[in-house]
C-alpha cells in the first residue's frame, strides 16, 4: 500500500507538472481561452483576492476584525489534439484561523489528465478529479463525492463552496451517444485520516475509502434532461439517486434532485456513535424564473431525512444544547443539510441601475427550528478588477442552526485582482 500511495502522489505532481510545462509552450493560450472538444475551457486563470470586515459575535465576545487573503490558480491545456492536463490549486489565509489547520491552507481541487477519442464519444480521465452532480442550488442529494472536501470555508455561497472543495483521486470513463452518456468512476482508499498540516494535498479527506460510482445520463427532449446514479462505498449499502431539469418556458427553468440510502442519521454520525443504520431520502426541487431585466430568482425545497426534524431539534436543544456545535461541524463537514426541512431563496440582478454592477442575494430558511441566514454581494466589476460589498446576517432562537452560529452578523470588503 505505501508503494501505491507513492505512485498516486507522483502522478498527481507529474500531471501538475505536465500542466504548468504546456502553460509555458501554449505562449498566447493563457491569454486567450479556448474551448476544447468537450467544451471545457482551456487557458490559465489568477485571481488575488483580499477582505476585511467586521463581525458582531454571540456569547458575550462582543466585535472583532475578520480578514482573508486568498491565491486561486486554473490551468488547463490541450498537450495534443486527445490529451488534456488540469491543474487547480488556492491558498487561503484567514483570521481568525480555521479551528482544524494552522496557517495559509492549500486547496489542491484538481490535478489530472484526460484523454478522449476523436470523436469526443469517449473520454479517461485519472488524477484528482472534483465531480459535481445534480442540478440543486444549494443541496445536492447526488453529490456523493462531497463529504469532507472542504478544508477551509471562505463563504456561505453554495456554487463558491462546490467549486473551492477539493476533488477526489479517481479513475473516470464516459461513453457518449446522441442525446446520452453513460459514466463509470472507482475512487480508491489512499489514506486514512485527514492532514492537520496547511500545506497537504489531504487524500485522507477525499480518499479515505474505496468508491465506486455509475451514472447514466439522458436527454429526453431538447426540454428535458435526466440522471440515473448508483453509488457505492465499502462497508455501507449502495446508494440511488435521480435528478431533471427541465425547460419550463423560456423564462423558468425547474429541476429536482432526489437519493436514497440506508446509513446513521446526522447526529450519531457528528457525535461518532455507531447509531442504527435507516433507510432514508434526501430531496431538493425548485425553479429558476429569469426575467427581462436580468433579474434571476430560484426557490428551491430542501429535504433531508437523516438531519433532526423539529421535535428533534427542540428535544436536543433543551436538554443537551453542547451537543449542538458537533451537530453543526458535521453537517458543514458532509456538506449536508442540517435541517430536516429547509427553503432556499438565491437571485441575482444583473446591472441592477449600473453597467457591471450586480447584486447576489441567498436566503436560507430552517423549517425544523424557523431560524434563517441572509447573505448579501453587491460587486461591481471593472477590467481585470472586482469590489464587492458583502453582508451576513443569522437569526434564531438559542438552539437553533443559526441562532448558535458564533458570529450574529457580519460585513466587509472584498477586492479581486484578475491577472
Amino acid at each position: 500500500m505505501p508503494d501505491f500511495k507513492f505512485a498516486i502522489a507522483t502522478l498527481l505532481l507529474a500531471a501538475s507538472a505536465v500542466t504548468l510545462a504546456a502553460e509555458t509552450d501554449a505562449g498566447a493560450l493563457a491569454l486567450q481561452p479556448e474551448v476544447s472538444a468537450e467544451g471545457a475551457p482551456t487557458g490559465t486563470k489568477l485571481f488575488l483576492e483580499g477582505a476585511v470586515g467586521s463581525a458582531d459575535q454571540r456569547y458575550g465576545l462582543g466585535s472583532r476584525t475578520i480578514s482573508r487573503a486568498s491565491v486561486d490558480f486554473r490551468h488547463a491545456s490541450r498537450l495534443n489534439p486527445s490529451t488534456q492536463a488540469v491543474f487547480s490549486a488556492r491558498v487561503d489565509a484567514t483570521d481568525p484561523a480555521d479551528p482544524r489547520i494552522d496557517g495559509a491552507v492549500l486547496s489542491l481541487r484538481e490535478a489530472y489528465l484526460g484523454w478522449q477519442d476523436e470523436a469526443a464519444t469517449r473520454v479517461l480521465e485519472f488524477g484528482r478529479i472534483n465531480l459535481r452532480e445534480g442540478p440543486g442550488y444549494g443541496y445536492n442529494p447526488t453529490d456523493f463525492f462531497r463529504d469532507n472536501a472542504l478544508r477551509t470555508i471562505t463563504t456561505v455561497n453554495p456554487f463558491t463552496l462546490r467549486e473551492n472543495r477539493l476533488g477526489s483521486v479517481m479513475l473516470r470513463g464516459q461513453q457518449s451517444w446522441s442525446g446520452g452518456s453513460v459514466a463509470l468512476v472507482y475512487s480508491p482508499k489512499l489514506e486514512t485520516r485527514r492532514s492537520n498540516e496547511a500545506f497537504n494535498a489531504d487524500l485522507g479527506s477525499t480518499n479515505a475509502l474505496n468508491r465506486g460510482l455509475v451514472s447514466l445520463s439522458n436527454r429526453l427532449s431538447d426540454e428535458i434532461n435526466t440522471q440515473i446514479l448508483l453509488y457505492k462505498e465499502a462497508g455501507a449499502p449502495t446508494r440511488v439517486g435521480a435528478s431533471f431539469t427541465a425547460l419550463v418556458s423560456q423564462a423558468a427553468v425547474a429541476h429536482a434532485e432526489w437519493s436514497h440510502g440506508r446509513e446513521p442519521d446526522l447526529l450519531s454520525r457528528a457525535l461518532m456513535q455507531p447509531g442504527e443504520p435507516e433507510s432514508r431520502h434526501r430531496l431538493a426541487a425548485g425553479m429558476t424564473y429569469t426575467t427581462a431585466t436580468r433579474l434571476s430568482v430560484t426557490a428551491e425545497y430542501q429535504y433531508n431525512g437523516f438531519a433532526l426534524d423539529r421535535d428533534a431539534w427542540q428535544a436536543l436543544a433543551t436538554t443537551n444544547p453542547a451537543l449542538l456545535p458537533a451537530y453543526m461541524v458535521q453537517s458543514l463537514a458532509l456538506q449536508d443539510n442540517a435541517a430536516r426541512k429547509a427553503w432556499l431563496v438565491y437571485a441575482v440582478q444583473r446591472d441592477m441601475g449600473l453597467k457591471n454592477l450586480d447584486l447576489t442575494a441567498l436566503v436560507k430558511f430552517n423549517r425544523s427550528d424557523s431560524s434563517r441566514m441572509v447573505w448579501l454581494d453587491l460587486r461591481y466589476r471593472l477590467t481585470g478588477l472586482d469590489v464587492a460589498l458583502q453582508f451576513q446576517r443569522n437569526t434564531g432562537i438559542v438552539g437553533s442552526e443559526f441562532g448558535t452560529a458564533p458570529i450574529r452578523s457580519s460585513a466587509g470588503i472584498v477586492g479581486t485582482v484578475y491577472f
